[in-house]
C-alpha cells in the first residue's frame, strides 16, 4: 500500500469549505489534511473568519486562504477551489466540508483504492469516495446505487477487494481527476447547497464514467442536524432547517425534470420526499415555516436551468 507520501503535494490539492465554522473543528481537519496534502480553503464570508483566518494559512500544506465578500453557496465554492487547483496544475482535488474527520491515513487509502479502480476493465473512472461513517450513532452509509428501484446494499465489482459501485458521491471526502472536468463540467452553481453532488454524480454517470466507493478509506462525517427521531437515526430521512428544506425541495424537483437523472431515482425520491414533508409538516414544531419553503421551493424549481 502506498504511504501517505505517495500522493504527493504537487499532484493532490484538498479543498474545503467553511462558513461559520466551530473553529476547533476546521483547524483539526485542516491539520489532519496538512500533513498528507496540499489544501485549500474556501471561506462564504464567515462571520468568525477573523478567528482562524491567521491560524489557517500558517499550517503546514495551505496554499491559500480565499475569503468570499458574501455566501455564494456551497457549489460556487467548491467551483472556485477546483478552478484554482486546475490552474496550479494538480492532477486530483479532493473536497471537504468544515465539520468532517478524516479516518486513519485516509489520504494513501483512497490513494491506494483509486489505483485499485485503475485496474479493473470498463469505463474511466471520474471520483472515489470513502466509506461514510456518523461520528455519533457509528452507523456507515451504503454506497448507492439507482439502477434498481428499493435496492441500495453495497455491490463489489467481481474481482475487487475494496471497491464498490456506485451512483452517488457526497460531496466531502470525494477524490476526483481534475482532468476530467473538461467532460464532465463543475458543480451546478444555482443549486447553492443542496443535492449539489447528486446532480453532478448523475451527470458524470450519464457522460459514461464510473465512480466508485471504497472500505479502504473512511471519512467521520454527519449529514444533516442531530435527532432523537427514529427514521432520522435509521437514516429514513435527514433533519435540516426549514430554509435548507427550501434548497432541498427547489433542487430535487428541478433534477427531476433532468434526462440524466435515473428514472428509478426518480420515482424513489419523490415518495421519500412525500414522506419526509409529510413528517415535518405534521410532526415540526416549525410546521408553519417547513411548509413556507416546500411550497416556495416547488415554486422556484421551474426558474433553475
Amino acid at each position: 500500500m502506498p504511504t501517505d507520501n505517495a500522493l504527493n503535494r504537487i499532484s493532490s490539492c484538498a479543498i474545503v469549505v467553511s462558513y461559520n465554522p466551530d473553529v476547533a473543528v476546521l483547524l483539526s481537519l485542516l491539520r489532519q489534511i496538512g500533513a498528507q496534502s496540499d489544501f485549500l480553503l474556501i471561506d462564504n464570508n464567515s462571520n468568525n473568519i477573523q478567528d482562524f483566518e491567521s491560524q489557517c494559512t500558517a499550517l503546514t500544506g495551505c496554499t491559500g486562504l480565499e475569503k468570499l465578500s458574501e455566501n455564494s453557496g456551497l457549489a460556487s465554492a467548491i467551483n472556485l477551489g477546483l478552478r484554482r487547483a486546475m490552474q496550479l496544475n494538480y492532477e486530483f482535488a479532493l473536497l471537504f466540508d468544515q465539520d468532517s474527520e478524516l479516518g486513519d491515513a485516509f489520504f494513501s487509502n483512497i490513494y491506494s483504492a483509486w489505483l485499485e479502480a485503475q485496474q479493473l476493465p470498463g469505463p474511466a473512472i471520474a471520483a472515489i469516495g470513502p466509506r461514510i461513517e456518523n461520528p455519533e450513532t457509528g452507523r456507515c452509509m451504503p454506497f448507492k446505487r439507482f439502477d434498481r428501484l428499493f435496492a441500495r446494499s453495497d455491490s463489489k465489482p467481481v474481482s475487487s477487494g475494496s471497491l464498490y459501485h456506485t451512483d452517488f458521491l457526497i460531496s466531502s471526502g470525494t477524490f476526483l481527476s481534475l482532468d476530467k472536468l473538461s467532460d464532465t463540467g463543475l458543480m451546478k452553481d444555482d443549486y447553492f447547497i443542496d443535492n449539489v453532488d447528486l446532480e453532478w454524480c448523475f451527470r458524470v454517470r450519464a457522460k459514461g464514467y464510473a465512480l466508485y466507493g471504497t472500505s479502504k478509506a473512511t471519512l467521520h462525517h454527519r449529514i444533516g442536524e442531530a435527532s432523537s427521531n427514529i427514521l432520522v437515526r435509521q437514516g429514513v430521512l435527514v433533519k435540516h432547517s426549514p430554509l435548507r428544506a427550501y434548497y432541498s425541495t427547489r433542487n430535487r424537483i428541478n433534477l427531476y425534470s433532468k434526462s440524466y437523472a435515473p428514472k428509478q431515482w426518480k420515482i424513489r425520491d419523490f415518495f421519500r420526499f412525500l414522506l419526509k414533508s409529510s413528517w415535518l409538516l405534521i410532526f415540526s414544531a416549525d410546521r408553519g415555516a417547513y411548509w413556507k419553503n416546500i411550497r416556495r421551493g416547488i415554486s422556484d424549481a421551474k426558474a433553475l436551468t
